[in-house]
């Protein structure tokens, strides 16, 4: 239980210092970085599951 509290005062604590952060110009520009470099990775991996996936589904399609 010791732990949980923890942990939510670490999580609570990040916030605040994130929303610190954000409030400067470069806090704000650091967080634009991180939010399109997490942007493209995210599109990154879902077109590359999509690629596998029609991989997949035209390898599983019936040979005529």
């Amino acid at each position: 239980m010791k732990s949980i509290l923890w942990f939510t005062v670490g999580v609570a604590a990040g916030f605040v210092v994130a929303h610190q952060v954000n409030q400067t110009k470069q806090g704000r520009d650091f967080f634009s970085s991180v939010d399109a470099k997490a942007r493209a990775f995210g599109q990154a991996i879902a077109e590359g599951y999509h690629e596998r996936d029609a991989e997949l589904r035209g390898d599983a399609a019936p040979a005529n």
